[in-house]
């Protein structure tokens, strides 16, 4: 199953995606429609805190509705899909440099990672499918992307085995890890230059762990303007989703809806020569196999 956050005449809800129709059921409001005791959260992390009890139920309620409540969905053209986690509790957390061509492109004599690099963005960058990324022009000139996959965590878990971590993964979504470069180099530490607001477009959907039957073999392309800079398979990432999940765990504990973005392929615009950073009125486009497709604009 596709999820989604959706808006419509100013109500937020959590919807699943029927892609064949282009269209949205609201879970909540259909579970009301079959006349059950309402048990379907309102928010996307409240949904995934039920873990499996919550995919058992939308599941009764997709089957249901086909049978009785055909009505009861959406058009995808009316309503806005914001990001899935619109506003996550914690900082999303990052993995620098997990692909080797872009580990050079940054630096020729750049060496390759032993052990697993990461860095946070904050909450307040995050911005859904289709909304604008703000260029900051009084703060950057070195304005950048980063189409990454990123796994957003299901159930709670610590000092989690590599062979397990896959069980504790809710689903997939797609993160743009936008960056101010030249902040980025002042300041050493990536944060800042990560964490402008709209620097983390992310969405449209969390696609369900069940749909994705290896999330180190999905392409991963990024288009601005309709050019493709990035373009390469989750399996060339260094550290494998299994091993940052495991890495990551060792020492803290991962709770349902965490986010970790798993690293950007070679083709940011700061690799070119000479560098192609983005500018008011580009679009950014990036597509991650059997995940989606993650669009937006920049002003």
């Amino acid at each position: 199953m596709r999820f989604v956050t959706a808006k419509t005449d100013e109500k937020v809800f959590v919807g699943v995606v029927d892609e064949t129709s282009q269209t949205v059921l609201h879970v909540r409001e259909a579970q009301r429609k079959k006349g059950e005791k309402v048990t379907i959260p309102i928010t996307m992390l409240e949904c995934i805190e039920q873990g499996e009890s919550f995919i058992t139920k939308v599941n009764e309620i997709v089957e249901w509705t086909k049978e009785h409540d055909k009505d009861a969905y959406y058009s995808l053209s009316e309503v806005k899909l914001l990001a899935p986690i619109p506003r996550p509790r914690k900082n999303i957390l990052c993995v620098g440099k997990n692909y080797r061509e872009h580990v050079i492109e940054m630096d020729k004599e750049g060496t390759i990672p032993e052990d697993l690099i990461m860095f946070t963005k904050a909450p307040t960058t995050v911005i859904g499918d289709g909304d604008q990324i703000y260029s900051h022009p009084h703060a950057t000139s070195e304005l950048d992307y980063e189409g990454e996959l990123a796994i957003v965590i299901g159930k709670r878990g610590k000092e989690i085995q590599k062979e397990e971590a896959l069980h504790y993964v809710f689903g997939y979504t797609i993160i743009n890890d936008v960056t101010a470069r030249d902040i980025q180099k002042k300041h050493k530490q990536f944060f800042l230059g990560k964490s402008f607001d709209t620097f983390c477009p992310m969405g449209p959907a969390i696609v369900h762990h069940s749909m994705i039957a290896n999330p180190n073999d999905l392409q991963i392309e990024t288009k601005v303007n309709g050019e493709v800079r990035q373009s390469s398979s989750t399996a060339n990432m260094i550290f494998s989703i299994e091993e940052i999940i495991s890495i990551v765990s060792k020492g803290m504990t991962l709770e349902p809806g965490d986010i970790i973005a798993t690293g950007t392929p070679a083709g940011v615009g700061k690799g070119f020569h000479p560098p192609r950073f983005l500018h008011a009125g580009d679009e950014v486009v990036v597509t991650v196999e059997d995940v989606g497709t993650l669009r937006n604009g920049v002003k």
